[in-house]
């Protein structure tokens, strides 16, 4: 089985952009109901994702936290396309961009569309306790907001979210 531990925080700077190693432009849509996943009616969400020439599916268990059961598979790159633009309820673009700190690796996941004016930066982990660099425009994490999460963007997109929503200020999701 495998096992995603991932970390997810909001950014302060744009310190991180000098440090750019490589970027991908990336799309992904769910093949399932995001409401039936975000009410907790469903176990995983099942995700269809293209980054660059490449493309996979995803099934994530749909629990909040940093350490969720994973498994991807690749797919035709001619398969996914169709699977996002028949399948998907709508889709998450973004730029993700590698950056390393310290010997770790940050995505900063700049979004796209709907999404435009989030940028997150997630880091993974070999287990949950493990420390991490903390560079000056690293700031607040998200882990356990749910709005923060790929699936909720999709039928609750960025540019819609409340001033205080993109705040901090609202009750966490």
């Amino acid at each position: 089985m495998g096992k995603e531990i991932e970390r997810k925080f909001l950014l302060t700077g744009e310190g991180w952009r000098e440090r750019i190693e490589s970027s991908v432009p990336m799309a992904q849509g769910y093949l399932m109901g995001v409401a039936a996943l975000m009410a907790g009616h469903a176990r995983a969400s099942v995700r269809v994702r293209i980054a660059g020439n490449q493309a996979w599916l995803n099934i994530k268990s749909s629990v909040r936290g940093i350490e969720r059961d994973e498994f991807e598979y690749l797919v035709p790159l001619a398969d996914a396309r169709d699977m996002l633009d028949t399948l998907c309820d709508g889709k998450v673009e973004k730029t993700r961009h590698h950056v390393h700190v310290e010997g770790t690796m940050f995505e900063i996941d700049e979004f796209a569309g709907a999404n435009h004016g989030l940028v997150v930066a997630e880091v993974e982990l070999d287990h949950a306790g493990q420390d991490i660099p903390r560079p000056s425009w690293l700031g607040r994490e998200v882990s356990d907001e749910k709005r923060y999460y790929n699936v909720f963007l999709v039928d609750h997109p960025f540019t819609q979210w409340t001033d205080t929503e993109r705040s901090g200020e609202a009750a966490t999701c």
